[in-house]
């Protein structure tokens, strides 16, 4: 007997409940179409995920029941398994249910709720305890969701209750290197149980996540049998036969820096596309992370969408601004220039009274940058298109940023970009198509706030920063266990200071788009008012 699976990575919004819905009857039709079985779609497709706080409101859980039951009606010829919300019995669960033909057949109630990281499951829901076998075409299928493959148990329950195929539904979120842990750590599930593995994965993304897609299948060896491709919505058919699964679709793995310009891309194309802005407004500085910036909006929204503004001081080099012009001219938006010196001389005539006696600081710097904010967010004002930051990962650690200045705006583009892979991912976007002018790359940055200034006036070298920044923020190494490694004390004590002294200013800054197992979003939560200190 043979059954043929198609898998739906599908790109959910959410509290999208009809448009999710419209999405699942489109990939069930084409999937039938194909002449498939059986639709696998990913974790809570019909809501999306994470729907969060949502998940406190009786009303969601009824709309979301509504919205199951008109999906039922309007399915036929195929089953597809759908993941949702379930309110019952009192109790709220992660739930996936197949339906066939305008029923409910059975319910899965996800059983291991991820407490981690990103995650926070068991705020919402209650643990289900017992497995669930579906038998289709002759073929038992045991279901288990995202984390109940993790670890040990619930796939252990499927194949005790008779599965010969395990059908996982994902809604696991990317971070770099991401792909080849949910392999192995599906080899573990497999080498335990000897049940071949169908994983289908969300797609998009969703305020700081970004959902890959990648879902994937492996036969009871661990070999993968199906590879769907990342950061797109996709469906491809596999075949269960004999008890194996048959070969499928397989698309070949990319470099990081691939990997992570389309995490980017598709961020801000599903941020600002799904919340309604009409375009993106980007100041543009002649520096290496605006550049970057530039480049993931224009390749995510269209070049007509985008528009570069440049605000030269005094101090801004004038081949800063060369650079500027010839980006714009490569990829051809909008491109306006504002000198901020007027409005400079203005407020300095405004503070000199204050300012008497005073030497100039970093007051002045900061005065600039807040200049340059207030200019953006009019703009935005006047027009409705958001501002996307330019701050990267290195500068949001150490506090290297302005409140209400280069920090202005909606959504943080490359927050959790270090700069060392600023420049990588930059490299690697000029082989696509020349984008970024090579000047650009190979100069020293700097925020041209005052004469001569240069990043590492006030930083150590990148290449050390972005280390020590890893190393303590995303690995939690003390700061002993870092200088063991070979960094300079001085360097590490400097860096884990002004880690911990700008806490304030990173609870303030926009949203940005989490690359990194570990971002300065939901799974760094240290407090603001902190007198810990990390012993030498």
């Amino acid at each position: 007997m043979t059954l043929k699976i198609a898998i739906a990575q599908i790109n959910a919004t959410v509290g999208d409940l009809s448009g999710n819905a419209a999405r699942i009857i489109d990939f069930a039709q084409r999937a039938k179409a194909q002449g498939a079985d059986l639709l696998l779609t990913p974790e809570l497709v019909l809501c999306g995920y994470p729907p969060e706080d949502l998940l406190l409101r009786e009303d969601f859980y009824d709309a979301c029941e509504r919205e199951l039951d008109a999906l039922a009606a309007a399915v036929h010829g195929i089953a597809v398994l759908v993941g949702h919300p379930l309110s019952k019995g009192g109790d709220c669960f992660n739930a996936a249910t197949l339906i066939a033909d305008g029923v409910r057949v059975a319910s899965y109630l996800k059983q291991r709720l991820p407490n981690y990281e990103v995650f926070d499951e068991e705020r919402y829901f209650e643990s289900g305890d017992s497995p669930c076998v579906v038998e289709l075409k002759g073929v038992r299928c045991g279901i288990n969701i995202c984390a109940d493959v993790w670890e040990a148990g619930s796939a252990d329950q499927a194949r005790e209750a008779g599965a010969e195929l395990l059908l996982v539904l994902n809604a696991s979120p990317y971070h770099v290197g991401k792909q080849l842990l949910r392999t192995e750590v599906l080899r573990e599930r497999v080498a335990a149980t000897g049940l071949p593995v169908i994983y289908a994965n969300l797609v998009g993304g969703q305020d700081e996540l970004v959902f890959d897609g990648g879902s994937f299948a492996l036969d009871a060896h661990g070999e993968v049998r199906c590879q769907l491709p990342k950061f797109e919505e996709a469906l491809s058919l596999i075949e269960f036969a004999g008890g194996q699964l048959q070969p499928g679709l397989i698309v070949a793995e990319q470099q990081v820096e691939a990997e992570v310009y389309q995490a980017l891309v598709l961020g801000v194309r599903d941020y600002l596309g799904k919340n309604g802005f009409p375009g993106a407004i980007i100041g543009l500085s002649g520096g290496i992370d605006s550049a970057l910036t530039l480049c993931v909006a224009v390749d995510a929204l269209g070049a007509d969408k985008v528009r570069a503004v440049m605000m030269p001081s005094p101090y801004t080099a004038e081949i800063s601004l060369a650079d500027s012009r010839e980006m714009i001219r490569l990829l051809g938006v909008r491109y306006d220039e504002i000198a901020i010196e007027p409005a400079m001389q203005t407020f300095s005539a405004l503070l000199e009274k204050e300012f008497a006696g005073l030497p100039a600081d970093t007051t002045e710097e900061n005065l600039q940058a807040r200049i340059r904010g207030m200019i953006l967010m009019a703009l935005s004002n006047k027009s409705g298109s958001l501002v996307l930051t330019t701050g990267n990962k290195s500068e949001m650690a150490v506090g290297y940023c302005t409140l209400y200045g280069d920090m202005a705006g909606g959504f943080a583009v490359i927050k959790d970009i270090a700069k060392t892979l600023v420049y990588r991912i930059s490299r690697w976007r000029n082989t696509v198509s020349y984008a970024i002018p090579e000047r650009i790359i190979t100069r020293p940055p700097s925020a041209e706030l005052k004469p001569g200034q240069v990043d590492q006036d006030n930083l150590p070298p990148y290449e050390v920063l972005d280390a020590i920044v890893e190393a303590y923020m995303e690995k939690d190494l003390s700061p002993r266990e870092i200088i063991a490694k070979g960094y300079a004390e001085a360097d590490v004590r400097r860096v884990v200071r002004l880690l911990r002294i700008s806490e304030y200013k990173r609870r303030q800054s926009p949203v940005g788009i989490r690359v990194t197992q570990r971002g300065f979003g939901k799974d760094w939560r240290y407090p603001i008012t902190n007198r810990y200190r990390d012993p030498y």
